[in-house]
């Protein structure tokens, strides 16, 4: 029985070590295509300026939401041809107040900012679907009260999807980590963060044409949001759902590497534990509803990655949680055959698929320290021995946090589906 656990392993290991090596090339050619530096002080005129209506979702961001709105009103875009509208959504605190005394400032006098105290439902999807009923802009652009973006994020992002109005629904930027350097909790998601950005997404862009719009730091044709209906109320992870959407209708989402902004991760294990089982009960509720598009005549870019989804959310957390149960059942059994000699012979740890096992791993690690260095490498100041250190303790630490977050989102998901209660609720990440 254990050799058949061991071969399961190894097969899953090289199924991801083979999407490893895709996207990892990908994003390395995509890198080298793009090595050059542009020139932010002298950028081109756009092909034109459309409006755009930035939203704001806020819910109790008293500490943040003026830096935020701050660096909104000071992008490089023609002021007359930009809306902002901050939510102050069911807070408690002085949300609302902090973001409009912004209006008394004189830099910002006359600016088209617009603070709106609600008291609805929905949480963030709710707060979206509010914004698309009265924004004047062509595009929503949506920045998270934690996400400050660089002063040519729109530009970049509006320039992207100028290429192909007809085909680029959306673009999104990337988001940096603005705390990273608060303690190794912070460090670690700012590691996961520049994998993410730096390699997966650039990878996925550069050979299939596919994105995903984040949370924050993208802009979406309003209308196309409107004939889809607008966002589900209460979805958990409202920007997952409305890429498969997008991808549904074979729009693309394009990838705008140069929109940049800069957010604040959680800085406790507490915080941290919270918002991402809320986003992996939320990606395993939309793989689910889009399941059927494998089997339909769905685009092809939606099929690749509902499997994608079934790959990291289920095959391989499988895989890993085998891997991890054989290898500390082997350890204590090993320890045990000081005791019973013949427990060694019975186990076969000695044997060619244990040794197989040994060198895959091996194999693994090795494609994880090689992807994440090229993207520390990419991403200016951020080639670090300190940075090295961190990604190698992270591996046997931070990355096997993933597996309990999972774990811990399918047994609430089957908690619900038994009791005929929803108990998972929207967390609200707390701000430092």
């Amino acid at each position: 029985m254990i050799d058949y656990l061991y071969v399961l392993s190894i097969i899953s290991i090289w199924v991801s070590i083979g999407m490893t090596l895709v996207t990892l090339s990908g994003g390395v050619l995509f890198l080298l295509r793009h090595l050059h530096r542009t020139d932010v002080d002298n950028l081109p005129p756009l092909r034109r300026t459309p409006r755009v209506t930035v939203v704001v979702p806020a819910h109790n961001e008293e500490l943040v939401i003026q830096d935020t709105v701050k660096a909104i009103l000071r992008l490089n875009y023609p002021a007359d041809r930009l809306e902002v509208l901050v939510y102050a959504d069911n807070c408690q605190d002085r949300t609302a107040v902090a973001a409009r005394s912004l209006l008394t400032w004189t830099e910002f006098q006359g600016r088209n900012l617009t603070v709106i105290e609600r008291t609805g439902t929905g949480g963030k999807a709710g707060v979206l679907n509010d914004a698309l009923a009265i924004a004047t802009g062509e595009y929503l652009g949506v920045y998270d009260a934690d996400a400050a973006p660089e002063r040519n994020a729109l530009y970049f992002l509006v320039q992207k999807v100028l290429e192909d109005p007809d085909r680029y629904a959306a673009a999104f930027g990337r988001n940096k980590t603005r705390n990273y350097q608060q303690n190794f909790l912070t460090r670690c998601i700012n590691l996961e963060i520049i994998n993410t950005q730096r390699i997966q997404h650039t990878g996925l862009w550069q050979l299939f044409k596919i994105g995903r719009i984040p949370g924050t730091n993208f802009i979406i044709n309003k209308q196309v949001v409107q004939e889809l209906g607008g966002w589900h109320n209460g979805a958990l992870t409202e920007d997952t759902e409305i890429s498969f959407n997008l991808m549904r209708r074979d729009k693309l989402i394009a990838l705008a590497h140069r929109a940049e902004a800069f957010q604040q991760e959680p800085e406790t294990l507490f915080a941290y534990y919270n918002q991402r089982k809320r986003w992996a009960r939320g990606n395993y509720e939309v793989l689910g509803a889009n399941l059927k598009h494998l089997f339909d005549r769905s685009p092809w870019r939606i099929k690749l990655e509902v499997l994608y989804y079934m790959c990291t959310f289920f095959w391989f957390n499988a895989a890993i949680v085998i891997s991890n149960v054989t290898f500390l059942g082997n350890g204590f059994l090993a320890l045990m055959q000081w005791e019973n000699p013949a427990l060694h012979t019975m186990l076969n740890l000695d044997g060619p698929v244990a040794f197989l096992f040994l060198v895959n791993w091996f194999l693994m690690f090795y494609l994880y320290l090689l992807q994440l260095n090229i993207a520390l490498a990419s991403d200016y100041g951020q080639a670090t021995v300190k940075n090295f250190l961190y990604s190698l303790v992270a591996y046997f630490t931070y990355a096997q946090l993933f597996i309990v977050v999972a774990l811990a989102a399918v047994w609430d998901i089957c908690r619900d589906r038994i009791t005929g209660k929803r108990r998972t609720q929207w967390y609200k990440t707390q701000r430092f």
